[in-house]
């Protein structure tokens, strides 16, 4: 799978500069292991300070100013047209709203983190267009070291022959040679296997993150705000003790929609619970409140058919490469599995729905469905929560406020309560 492999890239590249790190006495290697932690040795990354975008439809050029090289690696992917970029982890100081706009063959692009020590441009396209070079320049005459890309129109044939395995580019550290190997330390004896943890699991994803924002308004992301009620959720339920919690990302990480669900499955989690901000279309009217998703093949309604386009689009904003992910989840909607896991994420949502609406306000329909990518793990309950508007300025308000987030994790852990109480009581002991 292409997300996996362009993790791969990723790790590669958080590799080599570890290594280059050590040999430099540089505290790269802390930076990257948590990012949050990074605020004394984030000058230590990369710093990009500007970027420009030169040219027509025929030929594009895309200029990013640097305080030193960096290797990269630079690919094309289809269905929609986009080109990506993967470097080392950079600190990006590029002035507010740069990339909204195009020109000439980028309709737009976009950057952030996409795994601690790895970083992505990714470049929406006006149609299909092809690398022509793409390389890095030092610093001269005045000028600061600068990454350049330069694309080029071709036709749709040229495009996807461009793509075929063959011909793709190499997606390994663009460096000559690879690191000279540290010393392999002999492993430690084993220690005796610590008791097994028997809790409930628990997770918790907050949505978008990395490169993508989600929703925006007022200067704050969507990201930033789901990530932050996650953290706040998952402490409250590790007070308690009754459960082991885990969370798809802990900071500003892009994580693609099919590893979410992975990774929850691959814990074995008896719960997945997927945080949200949603946002009308200006020009779409207004709504408030929070809103609960089952899945469902058939959307409920028009606004949650909306909703679920919107969040399973995550995946082409992070450039993830789409034409190599299913798309025929039929034997997944009608396996007698996903059936009893619908009807559980069915209870758990008007569960959740009783609680809050005590402590937040709630959309008018409150519980929806439709074919969200991120809650088809068959054996798992999953619900997706949109917390409120952010295009509403009353949800807007409360989605930043610490009080309203304390009070609204309380009646979301109270839900969780009653539920795994409920399932653990059905299945039985030793279950």
């Amino acid at each position: 799978m292409a997300s996996r492999a362009n993790h791969g890239v990723l790790l590669g590249f958080a590799l080599l500069c570890a290594a280059a790190s050590l040999c430099s006495d540089a505290t790269f290697v802390g930076a990257a292991e948590s990012q949050p932690q990074a605020r004394t040795v984030v000058s230590n990354f990369p710093i990009a300070t500007d970027a420009r975008l030169a040219g027509d439809e025929k030929s594009t050029r895309f200029v990013l100013d640097l305080d030193r090289t960096i290797p990269f690696s630079a690919f094309a992917l289809a269905d929609p047209y986009r080109v990506v970029v993967d470097t080392p982890q950079v600190n990006f100081q590029l002035p507010a709203g740069l990339g909204s706009a195009g020109r000439g063959l980028v309709k737009a692009f976009r950057y952030g983190l996409v795994m601690p020590g790895g970083s992505r441009l990714v470049f929406d396209l006006t149609g299909p267009a092809r690398i022509a070079n793409s390389y890095v320049l030092e610093a001269a005459n005045g000028q600061p070291p600068r990454l350049v890309l330069e694309l080029e129109q071709v036709d749709r044939t040229t495009f996807v022959q461009s793509l075929a395995p063959a011909s793709r580019p190499d997606l390994k550290p663009a460096v000559d040679a690879a690191p000279a190997a540290m010393p392999v330390t002999p492993a430690a004896p084993p220690k005796p296997a610590a008791p097994a943890d028997l809790r409930p699991v628990i997770v918790i994803d907050p949505g978008h993150g990395g490169l993508d924002n989600g929703t925006q308004a007022s200067g704050e992301s969507e990201k930033n705000i789901v990530l932050g009620f996650g953290l706040a959720l998952r402490d409250r339920l590790e007070k308690s003790g009754k459960y082991r919690v885990v969370m798809t990302r802990t900071d500003d990480t892009f994580i693609p929609l099919d590893d979410r669900v992975r990774f929850a499955r691959n814990q074995s989690a008896a719960l997945f619970v997927s945080i949200h901000a949603d946002a009308l279309p200006r020009g779409e009217g207004d709504a408030q409140g929070a809103t609960i998703y089952t899945l469902s093949d058939k959307a409920s309604d028009a606004e949650a058919e909306r909703l679920a386009e919107t969040e399973n689009k995550a995946d082409a904003i992070g450039g993830v490469n789409l034409t190599q992910e299913p798309t025929d989840v039929a034997d997944i909607l009608i396996d007698l599995a996903q059936r009893e896991t619908r009807t559980f994420s069915n209870r758990f949502a008007r569960l959740l729905m009783t609680e809050m609406k005590g402590t937040a306000r709630m959309h008018k329909h409150p519980l929806k469905s439709a074919g969200f990518r991120v809650l088809k793990a068959p054996d798992i309950p999953s619900v997706l929560i949109e917390l409120g508007y952010v295009s509403n300025k009353g949800d807007l308000e409360h989605l930043v406020s610490e009080s309203w987030r304390s009070r609204t994790v309380g009646s979301m852990a109270l839900a969780i309560d009653t539920f795994l109480a409920k399932r653990l009581a059905i299945a039985g002991p030793g279950n």
